[in-house]
């Protein structure tokens, strides 16, 4: 079932995972919104500075940034209570894993990409 999907960290290089998760979620039906407070658009998606910008209930965020930039995002992504926040390689944090889990918003730590291709998104 398609998801409203918010990917902080989003990039328009495409050699970047985040660009590639834009895309796959995209071509997977999800509904994308991109975190990215030093861009306006990527590929002609409106770029949000920050998460509670995004006034609709977000499912799923995606993590892209490394721990020290999400450090930014953690109260705001905190405040939206999404359902759960996807921990990608090299963004674990075990604190900040925690902080979320004791807010309520299950922490998954795995490869959206992965969890696409394999049906388990």
């Amino acid at each position: 079932m398609p998801e409203l999907v918010t990917i902080i960290g989003a990039s328009e290089k495409k050699d970047r995972f985040a660009h590639m998760a834009m895309t796959a979620l995209l071509q997977h039906g999800h509904d994308v919104r991109l975190v990215n407070p030093f861009k306006e658009t990527i590929d002609g998606h409106r770029c949000f500075r920050a998460v509670t910008d995004i006034k609709e209930k977000i499912n799923t965020v995606t993590l892209y940034v490394n721990p020290h930039r999400f450090r930014d995002h953690i109260e705001e992504v905190i405040q939206v209570k999404p359902e759960r926040v996807i921990i990608n390689p090299g963004t674990e944090d075990s604190d900040m894993e925690k902080t979320l889990e004791d807010a309520g918003i299950k922490v998954q730590r795995a490869c959206t990409l992965v969890l696409l291709s394999s049906g388990r998104f």
